[in-house]
């Protein structure tokens, strides 16, 4: 059996919680949320007039991910249920959410669904440039049920920069939450200290489409999850799982893969899992580059740089080098007081001297993904081109 697609405008979260209600519920089509920004052109549109997917497909998450890949993520009902079930169980019951992430995102997708699940509606932060004081105003209608909300690392910046700048309604909003979720890339312990020092319960998720959102909460998975190390790469298994990649069965076979009974989806990440289970994610395994014959994972590079004084939000990319055939270098969208030669020494210390950036580069803004992922494709050409 099938069941059709509809495309939901992602800037009206409120249809797109209306329609996921009756996808979950078998009753109506599977929703495809999609933003203005990614509206495909009218040669490559999709889906066609007509088209379906299988019935227990619920939700599609089209995303062109960090590197730009474009990809049509098929999830069924009980993987987003199953889900929004652990999620729960991990923070200590259900709640009533306020959506401040893109509905076409996964992680926003899923603070939907969790509402569903929990019988509340959610609170829409809406469209539009993320502002911490309207954030906390509408945290302030969330009511006495459990509060909770889902962030990106760049959103939870600014709340904090708000409230250490003296603003007591964000401070009593972040203290006001039984859990805020921050996931997308990875969040740094400065940022995550600085959060808790003003009383926010900060739980750091790890996941992505493939897995219907978060399932890692603070290096714990939840639920039935299960994360393994193999060769180095960290692999997933339960009923989070996505169905596959529609239109793509040769991508769907080279990243989910059956063993011992399992479905396992292999992340692309670098990682490990100690002997008690806890998750340690390196970062991406496509983001290492080989500077003078060694290699340099930029995403550990990255974590230290964003430890210095005026460097949390930087991102780090490799560019061509003469001499070292690639070179790691820090970019940031304001000044610092850290000097290169410092931050040089931090990095070299830590990761030797292979991985020491080679330049500064100041571009505001830095580009980044609905998620609030930083576009490395649009980062690299922009960056090649201010070096041209």
């Amino acid at each position: 059996m099938t069941r059709r697609l509809r495309v939901v405008d992602a800037s009206r979260p409120e249809e797109v919680f209306a329609a996921l209600r009756d996808a979950l519920a078998g009753a109506g089509a599977a929703v495809v949320p999609r933003s203005e920004a990614t509206e495909p052109e009218e040669t490559t549109r999709w889906p066609h007039p007509g088209e379906t997917v299988a019935q227990n497909v619920a939700l599609v998450i089209e995303t062109s991910g960090s590197t730009g890949v474009p990809k049509r993520v098929a999830l069924s009902a009980d993987a987003l249920l199953a889900s929004a079930a652990a999620s729960a169980g991990a923070l200590g019951g259900q709640g009533r959410w306020l959506l401040a992430l893109p509905a076409h995102y996964v992680a926003g997708a899923q603070v939907l669904v969790r509402s569903l699940a929990a019988e509340t509606e959610p609170i829409y932060y809406g469209t539009g440039h993320f502002d911490a004081r309207r954030f906390a105003d509408l945290a302030a209608d969330l009511g006495d049920e459990k509060r909770y909300t889902s962030l990106v690392p760049v959103q939870l910046g600014r709340l904090v920069e708000a409230a250490e700048n003296g603003s007591r309604g964000v401070v009593a909003a972040l203290r006001g939450f039984d859990g805020i979720l921050v996931g997308g890339q990875a969040l740094n312990s400065e940022l995550r200290e600085r959060a808790e020092r003003l009383g926010a319960r900060i739980i750091s998720t790890y996941g992505s489409s493939e897995t219907a959102g978060g399932c890692v909460y603070d290096g714990r998975p939840i639920g039935t999850t299960a994360v393994r190390e193999t060769g180095g790469l960290l692999e997933i298994a339960g009923p989070v799982l996505a169905e596959g990649y529609l239109g793509d069965p040769e991508r769907t076979a080279a990243t989910f893969h059956e063993e011992g009974g399992a479905r396992w989806y292999r992340t692309g990440d670098l990682g490990e899992v100690s002997v008690d289970g806890r998750v340690t994610v390196f970062g991406r395994s496509d983001n290492v580059i080989i500077s003078g014959g060694e290699k340099v994972l930029l995403d550990a590079v990255e974590r230290v740089v964003h430890g210095m004084s005026g460097f949390a939000n930087a991102v780090v990319v490799g560019v061509p080098s003469a001499d070292w055939g690639q070179v790691p270098v820090v970019v940031t969208e304001r000044s610092s007081t850290t000097s290169l030669q410092d931050l040089r020494q931090a990095v070299a210390d830590r990761l030797g001297r292979a991985a020491a950036p080679a330049r500064i580069i100041q571009l505001d803004p830095i580009p980044r993904l609905a998620s609030g992922k930083p576009d490395r494709v649009a980062l690299a050409a922009a960056v090649r081109e201010q070096e041209a």
